[in-house]
């Protein structure tokens, strides 16, 4: 089994990026305005921290907006390799590619019943990967990310086995559960915000304690791996 890539979102300094690409995060999630959930900063603040970050770190923007000329304009300032839609997007795919042809596009499912399996496999085919997490896009005030929630992982499991483009898995991940969740998802990479933090800061012994778990889960099932086959 394959170690996940990790990125963690929610990044509000220069600061809080070096330390998660310090523990081995591949990506750092910066969120632009949402209608709620925590880690909102201005658009001149990912644009400083995105360009301080080295290659090949993933920089995901992470956008509410719906259309391309939205999306575009949040870039222009921005300048990340990589926009995380978190909503509907109600313009088309292509056009969004010809707009900003050098950035990778991730499309968010929010997953709850069987229809986000079919979802997921209808965006895939549009966008670079696909990121389930457990918002609620239903309500007056929209879930958008960062509830902290768990959804139902066979779900997510049956999303990665359907699509043919990498699966990023968020929604109540952390230290504890981080193990369970590679094996009954088996993602490309884990997502995780809150539980890495206190009072809203990331916190540097949980963020060393999840990425502990993820390394010795992945040393174990090496070590599975190597013996079933010597």
């Amino acid at each position: 089994m394959i170690k996940p890539r990790v990125k963690i979102c929610c990044i509000s300094s220069i600061a809080e990026a070096s330390l998660a690409i310090k523990y081995g995060a591949s990506a750092l999630g910066l969120v632009s305005e949402m209608p709620s959930g925590p880690g909102v900063i201005s658009l001149e603040q990912i644009a400083e921290i995105a360009e301080k970050v080295p290659p090949p770190i993933g920089t995901f923007l992470l956008t509410c907006r719906q259309t391309v000329d939205e999306i575009a304009a949040q870039h222009e300032i921005c300048r990340t390799n990589t926009i995380q839609i978190c909503y509907y997007f109600i313009d088309s795919y292509d056009d969004l590619r010809k707009a900003l042809p050098s950035v990778k596009l991730v499309q968010v499912v929010h997953v709850g019943g069987e229809e986000s399996v079919r979802e997921a496999f209808e965006i895939s085919e549009k966008v670079d990967a696909i990121l389930l997490d457990s918002g609620n896009q239903t309500l007056e005030i929209k879930e958008l990310g960062g509830t902290g929630r768990m959804h139902d992982w066979t779900i997510s499991r049956r999303i990665v086995e359907t699509v043919k483009k990498p699966v990023f898995l968020a929604g109540g991940l952390k230290a504890e559960n981080v193990a369970e969740a590679v094996v009954k998802v088996q993602p490309f990479g884990l997502d995780l915000c809150s539980s890495i933090r206190t009072d809203g800061r990331l916190d540097e012994e949980k963020l060393k304690r999840f990425f502990a778990e993820v390394d010795g889960f992945n040393a174990t099932a090496q070590r599975s791996k190597d013996a079933k086959f010597s």
